[in-house]
């Protein structure tokens, strides 16, 4: 799976859902880029765009190569959100293109 990290997500994130592809907005020069732009850039590149920006998911509707996974924390520590890793795993095996499924604790 191909996975993007949206810049409010900790990269050090990235390494916690091996064996998925991950990269970062800001490894792929998206830094900036508002939400509905960044869905667009990132339809035919990758599978699934997850983040913990909660309007996101409920302003965007995702294009239908592209799935959301919302992350529902206290904060975006990569501590914090470590506890969400199984949770984000189980839903990169389920979700299907055009999806939106919310991770929490």
């Amino acid at each position: 799976m191909r996975v993007l990290l949206d810049e409010c997500l900790p990269r050090q994130l990235a390494r916690e859902l091996a064996p998925h592809s991950v990269k970062t907005v800001t490894k792929c020069g998206w830094s900036g880029v508002e939400n509905g732009e960044l869905l667009d850039l990132a339809r035919d590149k990758f599978d699934v765009f997850l983040t913990i920006d909660r309007r996101l998911p409920r302003d965007h509707r995702p294009p239908p190569t592209l799935a959301i996974v919302g992350l529902v924390a206290v904060n975006n520590r990569v501590e914090t959100l470590r506890a969400l890793v199984p949770g984000i795993l189980i839903a990169l095996q389920k979700i299907r293109p055009g999806e939106v499924v919310t991770v929490s604790s």
